[in-house]
């Protein structure tokens, strides 16, 4: 989809519309109560954000990504674990349009984008997390069929989804015998362990996904045997993108509520904006969010492009975005003083969400040396 600045616009209007009217008024409740909204993820679906920039002809919309990047800033303002499911969602729904056979798309692929369906993506495991080439959940051909066996960690949207995206070993010990596969969630061996308690996310599950001889036709394949490692940084190039949009929009949100709280507290006679310490740690909040976005508009344009510094990009825009946010969103609970601390103004929420981002995804010590070694290369 070809879109100008004044359709850009119009898009991110509609898409805060809908984070105003079914994200943001129950954060608090699905964060306290671990809701996982199935119902509203289908009326996201129904907007096509369930299929961002999966190809028009299976019911994406085809956006470029820093046009889907806007959306997930806008759709974290209202709730940023929701934002950040409805990220990894669309990655999947990308992988299965970009490189699953035409049966498999024409398959999964329309309910994939309208959110009819829902998808985990499953790279990591328990003792695989920043070295993904180290996985051991294997995939022995059978015939017409592969047999899946092993263990994923922290799969986002775990027994709730549909379709499971696992990377499996096919061939040898190293990345490049590694390949993809579509899990549907009624494979007979799938099951699941418990939902993790955790820090934040709260609204989307996170559970083990535990693969006990599960059978998938080999069609189910996505491209050749062992390219599923290739597939798997391609998909993450994007994804890092998408969280660090997450960052931005809560933490934008985070802000702007510190700035409204600065302007109507009053201490000591005056309003807390009155501070001159306060105006500048504002500032500096708000420079880190302008900085932010410059960032991260500039590696999602060069992913567009195809640039040959898009993976070095991505990873800084990842690293970069999702450390100042995180700061800046915490120093919005600190300009609350003792009302940051309370749940009922959201702030600590947002605090907790943005957290996970420094470490999913690649965690952003990872993100640096991908940094470090492209600038090396550089210097050659």
């Amino acid at each position: 989809m070809n879109l100008d600045e004044d359709d850009l616009a119009a898009m991110v209007a509609a898409v805060r519309k809908f984070a105003e009217a079914e994200l943001a008024p129950h954060a608090q409740e699905r964060d306290e109560k671990k809701i996982f909204p199935v119902d509203v993820l289908q009326r996201a679906g129904e907007l096509g954000l369930g299929g961002l920039y999966a190809g028009e002809e299976h019911g994406g919309i085809g956006l470029p990504r820093r046009a889907a990047a806007a959306v997930f800033v806008e759709l974290a303002r209202g709730d940023t674990a929701i934002a950040a499911y409805i990220s990894i969602h669309n990655m999947v729904a990308w992988m299965v349009d970009t490189f699953a056979t035409d049966e498999v798309r024409a398959a999964w692929l329309p309910e994939l984008s309208a959110m009819q369906k829902l998808a985990s993506y499953c790279l990591t495991e328990p003792d695989a997390g920043s070295d993904a080439a180290a996985i051991r959940t294997t995939a022995r051909r059978d015939g017409d069929e592969y047999v899946l066996r092993g263990v994923k960690q922290f799969i986002s949207g775990a027994g709730s989804t549909d379709a499971y995206l696992v990377m499996a070993r096919t061939g040898g010990p190293d990345a490049r015998g590694i390949s993809a596969f579509l899990v549907p969630a009624d494979s007979e061996g799938l099951s699941f362990g418990a939902n993790e308690r955790k820090m934040g996310w709260n609204a989307q599950p996170t559970r083990q996904v535990v693969l006990e001889d599960v059978r998938v036709p080999a069609s189910h394949r996505l491209g050749e045997e062992g390219e599923g490692f290739s597939i798997a940084m391609r998909g993450l190039n994007g994804g890092r993108i998408n969280i660090a949009a997450c960052s931005l929009g809560g933490a934008s949100w985070a802000v702007e509520r510190a700035a409204v709280h600065l302007r109507e507290r009053i201490a000591f006679g005056k309003p807390l904006s009155a501070q001159q310490a306060l105006q500048f740690r504002l500032a500096d909040m708000t420079t880190s969010i302008e900085a932010s976005r410059c960032l991260l508009e500039r590696a999602a344009t060069a992913l567009d492009e195809g640039s040959p510094d898009a993976v070095q990009l991505c990873a800084m825009a990842k690293q970069f975005v999702t450390d100042q946010c995180f700061e800046a969103a915490n120093a919005a609970l600190q300009l609350h003083g003792g009302y940051g601390y309370l749940a009922e103004y959201g702030v600590e929420r947002v605090v907790r969400d943005l957290r996970v981002h420094q470490i999913l995804e690649g965690t952003n010590e990872i993100m640096r040396l991908i940094v470090s070694r492209a600038a090396l290369e550089g210097a050659a």
